[in-house]
Order: structure tokens, then sequence, then C-alpha cells
């Protein structure tokens, strides 16, 4: 089992000072996160990717490279890699270079984005989204595992010969997961090819959760690569943590009432009630993760949203409970 946090890198006002950090102050911060993760003993860290305002995300493999040489032990992953609106041939290069740097210590996290404009800045189409993560992906796993390979699709210009470089680290790619809200042909997609299925479940209610969740576990086993509960599954969630449950919710109310995802929706106690959101004491942490298992059986990863608070030290010491 591993357990991990990750950061969207929103770049937020706090709502207790009115300030919010520059975008230098929240990626060297970001960079923090990740060694305190490591000092805490955490299994891995995972940043997203974003290319709009107010997320400063837009380069995870710098980052991740960054974080690989002030750390030792730390999995470095995404949350996540968008396979839908970046070249396939740029990621595989990427990654297969970037596992190299940090000796082996890679895996990715797929996912289509969410954020409608992004998709025509990088001349993409959201309607198209399914298919483009379908085709893109498919075009990624031969350029790590072939070489000389000639490929025609309907999204980019065709291959002739090519052989991405580097190759991956002895020969081995990247692991992935498909990371997913709500579309069941991402899920499809992760039980075809045998990877892991990953279900942000931050903002969903646990029937939705487990609904997904079965289908990759049946599809997982109906492409004969092992029985339904041998299925790599990952769980998200949000935690904010203070010693007691007291302070946890009043501290983290003003950011939960402020937050574009959260405010004018339903109250915190509500989405609590809902959600895998905790907001609470370690052990009330504790107590609402391992109820995850009821309805998504065992499950191999496990990471927390730690963002919504703008300094590094607030982070740092979740960092610290978590692990």
């Amino acid at each position: 089992m591993q357990f991990g946090i990750f950061t969207v890198g929103d770049i937020t006002t706090d709502p207790a000072t009115g300030k919010a950090p520059s975008e230098h102050q929240r990626i060297k911060n970001t960079v923090e996160m990740a060694v305190l993760a490591e000092q805490a003993g955490l299994d891995f860290f995972a940043t997203g990717e974003h290319h709009n305002p107010p997320f400063a995300p837009s380069s995870p493999t710098t980052l991740l490279a960054n974080i690989a040489a002030r750390t030792d032990k730390l999995l470095l992953t995404t949350a996540t890699t968008l396979i839908t609106t970046n070249d396939p041939v740029r990621l595989a290069e990427e990654y297969a270079y970037l596992q190299h740097l940090a000796d082996g210590r890679v895996d990715l996290m797929m996912g289509r984005g969410n954020t409608g404009p992004v998709y025509p800045w990088f001349g993409k189409d959201i309607r198209k989204g399914i298919s483009l993560a379908v085709e893109n992906y498919d075009l990624l796993r031969r350029l790590w595992r072939e070489t000389n390979v000639d490929w025609e699709g309907e999204f980019r210009t065709a291959l002739q010969d090519f052989t991405s470089m580097p190759r991956p680290l002895d020969g081995v790619p990247p692991f992935v997961w498909h990371a997913s809200i709500r579309s069941p042909q991402i899920a499809e997609q992760a039980a075809y090819y045998g990877d892991g299925y990953l279900h942000n479940n931050i903002f969903w209610p646990k029937e939705h959760t487990q609904r997904m969740i079965e289908l990759y576990r049946e599809r997982y086993e109906y492409y004969s690569h092992g029985s339904a509960d041998q299925a790599i599954v990952g769980l998200s969630g949000q935690i904010f943590m203070r010693k007691n449950s007291q302070d946890a919710r009043r501290e983290f109310r003003p950011f939960f009432d402020s937050a574009p995802v959260y405010g004018s929706g339903p109250s915190m106690e509500d989405f609590m009630e809902q959600t895998p959101l905790t907001v609470g004491s370690p052990q009330e942490v504790i107590e609402k993760t391992l109820s995850f298992r009821d309805y998504a059986g065992d499950y191999q990863r496990q990471m927390f949203l730690i963002d919504m608070r703008s300094g590094v030290k607030d982070r740092a010491g979740i960092a610290r409970s978590v692990g």
C-alpha cells in the first residue's frame, strides 16, 4: 500500500491574511512539500499539470527533476499528466529522461483534464477528449516498448521508422495509472492494458466511486490480467488536520467557503459526509480513510490533496501528520 500527497499547484488567496503567494513562492514551496513528504516517510509525491491561472505547475517534468535531485527514496508521479493535449512523442521522451535522472523513481497518472479552454490552446478539441486519450496513449506505449516505429493516426502527423530517445531505464517503461472522475471509458482503457486505475473521488459520493472501481475490476479480469481482486486501484482524498477536530474545522472553514470548487455549494459538514473530504484530528483522518476499503475493496494507492493553504509550513505539518 502506498501513501502520498499531491498538489494541483493553485495560487490562491489566504482568506485569513488576504494575501496570495507569488508564482515563485508557490513553485519553491512545492519542492519543499515534496522534500518534507520524504522526511515524513511518505511513499510518493504527485504534481498536477495546468496551463491556466491560477495554477503554477505547467512543466511537471522540470519540477519533478528538481525534486529528484533533493530526495533519495520518494516516488515521483503526476496528478495528472494530460494525455490529451500533450504530444505522446514528447511525453515518451520527457518521462523516460526523468526516469533516468530519478534512477527509476517515476510513474505517471494519465488524465484527460477537465479545463475546457486548454484544449484549443494546444490545437485540440475537448469534444474528442476520449478519442485523444485512447489514441495518444496507444502511441505512447508503443514508443516506450518498440524501436523503429511506423504509426499513423487521426490526431498527429504519421511516424516512420521513429525511435524515441532516451529509451526507458533498463528497458522498463514507467508504470502508468489512468485517473478519472466520471469517465467509464478511462476505466476500460486501464483495464484493457492491465494498468492501474485511480479514481479521483474527491468530489464524488462513495456510490459513484464504487461503481467505477467495480467496472475496472470486472474488465481487468475480462482482459485476463488476473482476477478482479488483483486489479491495481488507487483513490484520492482531501484532508486538513490539527491535533483536535475543533481547531481543524475552525481553521479550514474559511478556505472551504472561499474555494471555487467548494464555495456556494453544500456546507463543509455535508461535503465531509458525502465525499472523502476529512477535516479533523489525525485519528479522524485514519478512521475515514480506513472506511474507503468498505466500498473500494483492497487497493494499492492512497493519495491526499493538502492544498488550500498558502504557506509551506501548514502543508509541511499536514505532510508530517500523514506520514
